[in-house]
């Protein structure tokens, strides 16, 4: 092997170490800071209503990956906590699921982002009630700002007390000898993607991740679309490994559900009729629960700028077509001699257009003034689906000067229209002695035969 290919597997040994530091794992406690909603159950959503109070969720040794930053963190001291107004506290195993965005969640304030976190009792329906021992479950919904995930776990609580164990006062559920309420996280529901902005004809890809504890099954998937006031299904799948498309072309990996949980859905060739919010709920023989991905479908509009001369003025219009969602902001610049840079205010619209795909048109009309040495005009539209301003520009040259002489009317010549005048009498007198002169010489010859003539 020469020194190029030595050099090559050095190098393919020394990432492949790197990427091993790299993967590295710790178990750590992760502390959110929460608020328990006292009143109402739910199944994967953020309460609406109830008393706040708060509350503090210790996820117990989650799994993380450690790149070396994770170097004199501690795990969760319950002696820390405020003694005059101390939160309920939730410590929650985490070693019956798994739980991937644990990093998220605990770098998220490093990240400059906010976690909303919020805990509420979670209700059973009553034919599996009757199917599992005494116990309370809560549910915890978790938000990370800025495009972070979004976690929904069902965490099931410990304790015994028919044992001894003390109850907490307003929850009724048993303490551990420190005082937090002890539980076990047995099934969380994720995305990944809780918002999306997508580009009209592109393909969707709608992550839903779910984890459950051993013992439970999975018994069926339904994704809903939510737009309007209205809502229909999407796609079903159950336990007898049938998938039902309502939607045309949407699609999920039945093997990739079953053996790594992933219930992504997959629409192509996005229409405007495939935004709004699409609901992953996920059930399976003891639970329920759902995450919400709001899809945004985005156009890009076009433009096109045209100017039409007319006999005294310049007309300039700005066609904006093909765009989505509907607001959008035309604006005009007039950049004059010497680059200074004038908005123009008069501008006029015409009535809003929708093209039979869903996306909308409009046009922009201005009279330009552009003086004595030109101007250019410049139009500038703004859009939820540009990351810049789209601009169209045109130079108007100056207007020529209009004649302030007027031009003096030209009198007809008088000798002219005498001479003519006199030619067609002069004309007609002949025709007409021409005619005479026909008449009088039939006459006589007429006459000759009978006449005699008188001698001297």
């Amino acid at each position: 092997m020469g020194a190029e290919g030595w050099c090559l597997l050095l190098c393919l040994l020394l990432s492949r170490v790197a990427d091993a530091v790299e993967r590295q794992w710790r178990a750590v406690d992760v502390v959110l800071d929460c608020f328990l909603m006292e009143e109402g159950g739910h199944r994967g959503a953020f309460a609406r209503s109830g008393n706040k109070m708060k509350a503090l969720l210790v996820l117990k040794q989650a799994p993380v990956p450690d790149d070396g930053s994770l170097e004199g963190l501690t795990d969760f001291q319950v002696g820390t906590l405020a003694k005059d107004d101390p939160p309920i506290t939730f410590e929650a195993s985490v070693n019956l699921v798994q739980l991937p965005q644990a990093e998220a969640l605990l770098h998220a304030d490093c990240g400059g982002k906010e976690v909303t976190c919020e805990i509420s009792r979670y209700f059973l329906q009553a034919r599996q009630e009757a199917t599992v021992e005494t116990a309370a479950w809560f549910i915890t919904n978790v938000q990370v700002s800025g495009g972070g995930p979004s976690i929904s776990m069902v965490m099931k609580t410990l304790g015994d007390a028919e044992k001894g164990a003390a109850l907490h006062p307003t929850l009724n559920v048993p303490l551990s000898p420190q005082g937090t309420v002890p539980t076990a996280v047995e099934f969380q529901v994720t995305t990944q993607t809780p918002s999306l902005n997508l580009l009209l004809g592109s393909t969707a890809s709608l992550h839903c991740g779910f984890s459950m504890a051993p013992g439970l099954d999975l018994t069926s998937v339904e994704w809903r679309q939510q737009h309007g006031g209205s809502g229909h299904l999407v796609y079903s799948w159950t336990t007898m490994g049938q998938g039902q498309a309502q939607r045309e072309g949407a699609t999920l990996d039945p093997e990739q559900l079953l053996m790594a949980g992933d219930a992504t859905l997959t629409l192509p060739s996005l229409t405007v009729k495939d935004e709004g919010a699409y609901i992953c709920q996920i059930t399976t023989s003891l639970y329920q629960t759902q995450q919400i991905v709001q899809l945004h479908v985005q156009a890009a509009p076009k433009v096109r700028l045209s100017l039409v001369n007319e006999a005294h003025s310049h007309t300039l219009i700005c066609s904006v077509t093909g765009y989505y969602p509907l607001d959008v902001t035309v604006t005009w610049i007039r950049e004059e001699l010497g680059g200074a840079l004038v908005p123009v205010s008069d501008a006029s619209f015409s009535s809003l257009r929708q093209s039979a795909a869903g996306t909308y048109s409009i046009s922009s009309s201005l009279t330009a003034d552009p003086g004595s040495a030109g101007a250019t005009y410049t139009c500038h539209i703004t859009h939820i689906s540009l990351k810049d301003p789209l601009v169209a520009n045109t130079w108007v040259a100056p207007q020529a000067k209009r004649q302030k002489k007027k031009k003096k009317k030209k009198k007809p010549e008088k000798s002219t229209e005498q001479g003519t005048a006199f030619g067609i009498l002069f004309a007609s007198s002949l025709f007409l002695l021409a005619l005479l002169f026909l008449g009088l010489q039939r006459r006589q010859g007429k006459k000759e035969p009978g006449r005699s003539r008188l001698w001297p």
